[in-house]
Parts: structure tokens; sequence; C-alpha cells
């Protein structure tokens, strides 16, 4: 983990926040708040604002600053969802991290996630992506898997979990509300999550 490679990730993931403007629109219109994506390219947008910043910082400082920027600058649910993932991911990686140490990270800030937000896999939120993620990657990482085939796995489950959000019936957030009529629709936040996942994982390769 160096901070180069995280500065890398945060260019390339406010490029595809901001290509993936019209499909994460379209969906949060359909059974989401509607300010899903302008949530959400506020936060990349002051990300990219400290990068000045995060390049003096070790990774776990460079995390927690991170979270920090996103509780200060998003609103609505994801500001403080994504900012409670990378502070517990903060708590547990440094430079010397492995992969086994990131997974454990990683699987901390998901848990902080469900804590905050209350929600479970099968809410139809941005956990059906990031619980089965979570899993694979401490999965891979306890088998000592190699690079490639991490990264085509972890991209695989990342779009399962996406997909399978179609079909769910939702119990929290706004589309819980819309009860059956949500059934039918990707949920805008586990896209999000989505497509932040596969271009780390592009970026890895």
């Amino acid at each position: 983990m160096t901070n180069g490679f995280i500065i890398k990730c945060i260019d390339s993931v406010a490029k595809t926040i901001l290509d993936a403007e019209e499909e994460i629109e379209h969906l949060d219109r359909a059974i989401g708040d509607g300010d899903h994506y302008i949530n959400i390219k506020r936060g990349s947008i002051a990300v990219q604002s400290i990068k000045s910043e995060l390049t003096t910082l070790p990774p776990d400082q460079a995390f927690k600053k991170i979270g920090m920027t996103l509780m200060a600058s998003v609103g609505g649910a994801s500001g403080p969802l994504f900012a409670s993932f990378f502070l517990a991911l903060a708590k547990e990686v440094s430079c010397e991290s492995n992969l086994q140490q990131f997974s454990k990270g990683f699987t901390s800030g998901v848990e902080s996630i469900m804590d905050r937000g209350k929600s479970k896999l099968g809410d139809k939120t941005m956990l059906d992506v990031l619980i089965p993620v979570s899993k694979k990657l401490e999965s891979l990482a306890n088998e000592s898997c190699e690079k490639q085939k991490l990264i085509k796995e972890i991209d695989l489950v990342a779009m399962a979990g996406v997909i399978a959000t179609k079909d769910m019936m939702p119990s929290k957030g706004r589309s819980a509300g819309l009860a059956e009529r949500a059934v039918g629709h990707i949920d805008p936040g586990a896209k999000t999550c989505q497509l932040i996942i596969s271009t780390v994982c592009k970026e890895l390769k």
C-alpha cells in the first residue's frame, strides 16, 4: 500500500463517477433520494482537493483524512457511510500492510457501514456489493491468491452483487417505502460501490 497508488485511485475513481453520471442518476431517480449522484460527485471532488496533503501522509493517516473529508463534505446517507468505511480501514492498514491485513481493514470498514446503517446483506443497499467483496477478499487473501486471479474474482463478485439488488425487496433507505415498486431496479448505492471497486481493480492490473 503506497500513497502513489491511493492518489492514482482517487483520480481514476473521480473520472469513473463523472463518466457514470447518467447511469447513476437514472437509477437514483427510479428508487432513490434523487441526490445520491450529487453527493458522490461532491465527495470525489473534495477528496481530489486534498491530494497534495495525502502525498505526505502514511496510508493509515491518508485513509483517515479521506474519511474525515467525506464526513465534512458529503450530505445525505452516503457521506457518513463512506466516511465510516475509510475511518475503520485507517485503523487496520499501514505502509507494511500485506493483503491479509488490508482485507481485515476492508472487512472492518464494511462492518462499520453495517453498524452505522443498521443494514445487512439482502437489504438492497451498497452492502450487497461490499459484504460479498469483503468475504471474497478475505478468502483469497488467506489462500495467498495470485494477483491477476484476485483482481478478476473481486471484479466478478462486485458485479454479481450489484445485479443481485435488481430483484431484491428493499428494507432500508428511501426505496424501502416503495416496496414492490423498487423490485426490478438496481440499487444506486450498490452500483456506485461496484464502479469504485471495478476502478480500483483496473488500477491494480
